[in-house]
């Protein structure tokens, strides 16, 4: 069962390609993205990394939590679910 694993402080200059490599040192990586900010089209600084099993989540959670990645420290764990939220009220805001 993959475990997902949510990755901040990354670096605006950072790739999922790159980010799936420095994973992949842990383990079988299933997935890697960065999250990306819809009207710049540059990256909000996190994302998530699948990992193929708990073993291996834990194992990059050891190996890159506090740890340099292209310059920046990375904060590594486990992914909580998106919880419910209200409504969104598309009423402008004065």
């Amino acid at each position: 069962m993959a475990t997902k694993l949510y990755i901040g402080g990354i670096s605006y200059s950072s790739t999922e390609e790159g980010l799936r490599a420095a994973f992949e040192q842990a383990g079988t990586v299933e997935s890697a993205v960065i999250i990306m900010d819809k009207m710049t089209g540059r990256s909000r600084g996190f994302g998530f990394v699948e990992m193929a099993s708990p073993e291996d989540a834990e194992k990059a959670i050891a190996m890159w939590n506090g740890k340099e990645l292209d310059g920046r420290r990375l904060t590594v764990n486990e992914a909580r679910p998106l919880e419910d939220r209200p409504p969104r009220n598309d009423q402008p805001r004065y």
